[in-house]
């Protein structure tokens, strides 16, 4: 574990961003009134469907039994359900038969009550089977499904400790997020849920078919006559109220924006003023969401009582035309009222099928997007003759270096520095003159163009990353601390640390104090955002923690920058005392830090163009004498 590395906010060192696309964010959904169930926005479609569903098949191929033995059970347990109107219509002909024939005082004629208990329990028996049945079929389609995104989620992780630092600073972290959670989430739900029910739902519609058919192949004609009607309506209503769904989209993420925005910066607009100004914009956006909401949700409310409308002509045509052939005793009673029952189980598939069909192209979108994230370009891989530098003394030379983040923008070009084991070398320079993507290079966290890094005079592509990394601590001016206890953040910087080395550290860097002041002391818990802190005090533990690494090189950005004037002064000195005898790479942009600095390297756009201790840079009147005298024209003072 690189406990030594110390990451900013934004997965990286980088103020540089490498080239790449951004992923696209996961699809939205808003659902409308379509009785009990829910109407879609339109879905972001995958690009490539087939091929995404074939890679997707792919992980499940393991589970192919599984899958068998869904499918089984479903058809057996769906099929039980269907049958059961078809043995019900027995029981009530043989109530009606004997109910009619009582009342016209046929003789001997009587309700065989036995018979129809006989069908109450064979009922039951087949309620029952089909119950258990659903039941183990949805137990086995968990089981497939949660290993199935287990496997994923462990290879996204996987993946995503072999992408390169560039990967991480050309995208955000919501969006790389929103793939390794939401859609594969998304890829879950859907395993988990719509494939069994789309089993179902084909099988309900088949054998609804097949039994409706075997009681009369008439009616079952009239009922399909319906079919296209409830298709055609269903299409114009729905075309018609994409748009509006896209609007409502729309506006519910301006909406979603502003208020995320006005909130978090809540203290800035009450200060300049503009809350009346804000809630007018909530309001704009607020009354344009409502607009399009109201109109989507009523156009796509349309189709509901429209479709029951039709169902509903069709309930009625099935009915006389039953009615007409029971007088002529071509069916009996009881199938009619079974019929009716294999017509409602008829349509509710065909509804449910077309809800399924966008969940299943959204999760083909969403596993399109997983799919990209693990097919991005790696790390180049380390060498398996890896070199080890046991005792490293902290050599440190850019040979003839050249980096681009984009190969037709070159970023460092020829640079050459030697850095012997001990010196204290200071990079300055302003804004995107390439400071921190030095340090970046020297950690690999970008590979180089052309020459070569040495530590100890070994090539650090000889190196793994791991231990190359192991050889460097970092203090960085965006601190990192995780949801924890403060003793576990700074042992954090190297496993297997004892509490009095934690303490040691601690007094160190001067954080013991203030931590010992906390209700909890070592063992009190900082909360996921560290806002139950001060951001000095966060500072503070970070230096801990990499005094607890005793690393040989050090990386310095800044690291004080936090902190009060008398907290910096005592960090300073510990700093000082830390550095002692280790080589240390000091990112300075307040220059009257850096004074004593063996060697200071001055940087504009990639180059290194002055180099030499502070007085003889003063000496030089040149870029650094220039940027010295910037940083105190405002207070007056000259360079000394």
């Amino acid at each position: 574990m690189n406990s030594t590395c110390e990451r900013t906010g934004k997965s990286g060192l980088g103020s540089q961003s490498g080239p790449g696309q951004k992923f696209s964010r996961g699809p939205g959904f808003a659902r409308g009134g379509w009785g009990g169930h829910g109407m879609r926005a339109p879905l972001e479609k995958p690009k490539d469907f087939k091929g995404t569903l074939k890679r997707l098949i792919k992980y499940l191929k393991p589970y192919k039994l599984q899958f068998i033995a869904v499918i089984f059970m479903s058809i057996l347990g769906t099929g039980f359900t269907i049958v059961g109107p078809k043995i019900m219509g027995k029981a009530i002909t043989e109530l009606f038969k004997g109910s009619i024939g009582r009342i016209q005082g046929v003789p001997g004629a009587s309700i065989d009550f036995d018979y129809v208990l006989r069908i109450l329990i064979i009922l039951g028996g087949l309620y029952a089977a089909s119950a258990l049945f659903t039941y183990f079929e949805y137990i086995v389609m968990i089981k497939v499904s949660q290993e199935t995104v287990y496997n994923m989620r462990k290879e996204i992780n996987e993946k995503l400790s072999r992408l390169p630092l560039s990967f991480f600073d050309s995208r955000t972290h919501g969006e790389i997020l929103s793939r390794a959670v939401n859609d594969v989430d998304n890829i879950s739900n859907t395993l988990q849920q719509s494939i069994t029910q789309l089993i179902s739902a084909v099988v309900t519609l088949i054998g609804s078919i097949i039994m409706m058919l075997s009681i009369s192949p008439m009616l079952t004609l009239i009922c399909l006559v319906t079919l296209p009607l409830s298709f055609i309506i269903t299409r114009l209503v729905a075309s018609r109220s994409q748009k509006y769904f896209a609007d409502q989209q729309k506006a519910l993420g301006e909406l979603n924006g502003h208020v995320e925005e006005m909130y978090t910066g809540h203290v800035i607009v009450k200060a300049f003023g503009h809350e009346k100004k804000s809630i007018r914009r909530f309001n704009e956006i607020n009354e344009g969401l409502f607009n399009a909401s109201w109109k989507a949700q009523f156009i796509s409310g349309i189709i509901m009582p429209l479709m029951r409308f039709i169902n509903n002509l069709g309930y009625v045509v099935v009915a006389v035309a039953g009615g007409i052939l029971v007088t002529r005793r071509a069916i009996e009673i009881g199938d009619i009222q079974a019929f009716i029952q294999y017509v409602r189980h008829f349509t509710q598939p065909i509804i449910r099928t077309a809800n399924i069909a966008n969940i299943i192209q959204s999760t083909i979108a969403s596993a399109e997007r997983v799919f990209e994230l693990l097919d991005e370009k790696e790390e180049i891989p380390d060498k398996k003759d890896s070199k080890i530098i046991e005792f490293p003394k902290g050599d440190v030379a850019f040979e003839d270096v050249s980096f681009s983040y984009k190969k037709e923008d070159t970023l460092i070009e020829d640079m050459d520095i030697h850095v012997n084991p001990g010196q204290i070398i200071a990079i300055v320079g302003p804004t995107g003159a390439g400071k921190t993507t030095l340090v970046n290079l020297l950690m690999r966290f970008y590979e180089i163009d052309r020459g070569r890094i040495t530590v100890d005079g070994i090539d650090i592509r000889k190196l793994k990353r791991g231990d190359l990394r192991s050889i460097f601590g970092m203090v960085l001016q965006d601190t990192w601390l995780f949801h924890g206890t403060i003793r576990d953040n700074i042992a954090y910087g190297r496993e297997g640390a004892t509490f009095d080395e934690i303490v040691k550290a601690a007094k160190a860097a001067q954080a013991h104090h203030f931590i010992k002041t906390l209700p909890n002391g070592y063992e009190t818990m900082i909360n996921e955002d560290a806002s139950n802190i001060s951001e000095g005090q966060k500072q503070l533990l970070t230096i801990s923690r990499v005094i607890l690494a005793n690393p040989q090189i050090l990386i310095l950005d800044e690291a004080t920058s936090s902190v009060d004037t008398r907290t910096e002064i005592l960090i300073q000195k510990a700093m000082m005392d830390l550095m002692d005898g280790r080589t240390s790479f000091v990112i300075a942009h307040r220059l009257s830090t850096i004074r004593d600095a063996d060697l200071i390297l001055v940087m504009d756009n990639g180059r290194i163009i002055e180099t030499g201790t502070h007085k003889e840079l003063l000496a030089m009147n040149g870029f650094y004498t220039d940027l010295y005298n910037s940083q105190f024209a405002g207070a007056g003072r000259k360079a000394i």
